[in-house]
């Protein structure tokens, strides 16, 4: 069992805290699935801590928010009753999106900013596939609507997937900048 060290512990905060303040950012309800800033930081995170260490902030704020805490970007807001909501499905996404463009970035310092982007939008569709996928069950098998998946595309994805690439671009920029100062430090 591989330990934390208290830096991988102080990273893995400060990204789940700013999950929190990205889903609080921009909190309404006006569609089944709410506009965020979410994505930016599970790409970030992912970018710059890693996939182990990316994907375990994304936990650490889905846990906050199951037991009760109001960090979830749409009502309720937060506690156990939020797995029924439609839009649960992305969490566990933005979990299995910090993986993979944490993997996908293994060799970060051989990396160029293509390579980056294109991690990033692994991940897109990594969360995309979890959340539409969740999205299609809930309103079908839990709500009772006869949604198509057609219909799923339409609410949960056209209207966000151009945002997103701007995100992942973006993230990109960022994720790079920001893991070469932050190896620089260590390593300086």
């Amino acid at each position: 069992m591989s330990r934390f060290s208290a830096r991988d512990i102080t990273m893995v905060a400060v990204f789940a805290a700013l999950a929190v303040v990205a889903a609080m950012l921009v909190r309404y309800g006006g569609s089944i699935v709410p506009f965020s800033l979410m994505p930016f930081v599970v790409m970030l995170a992912g970018g710059v801590l890693g996939a182990r260490l990316g994907a375990m902030s994304m936990v650490v704020y889905i846990l906050l928010g199951l037991v009760g805490i109001p960090v979830f970007a749409s009502p309720p807001f937060g506690g156990p009753a939020y797995v029924l909501q439609p839009t649960f499905g992305f969490l566990p996404g933005f979990v299995g999106s910090a993986y993979v463009i944490g993997l996908l970035l293994k060799n970060r310092k051989q990396g160029g900013l293509p390579v980056y982007f294109f991690s990033m939008v692994a991940g897109v569709a990594v969360y995309y596939l979890f959340g539409l996928a969740y999205l299609y069950f809930i309103l079908n098998v839990y709500l009772g609507q006869a949604v198509s998946i057609i219909k799923v595309i339409y609410i949960g994805f056209i209207p966000f997937i151009a945002l997103d690439l701007v995100k992942a671009a973006a993230a990109a920029l960022m994720a790079k900048a920001l893991y070469r100062r932050l190896y620089d430090i260590v390593s300086g």
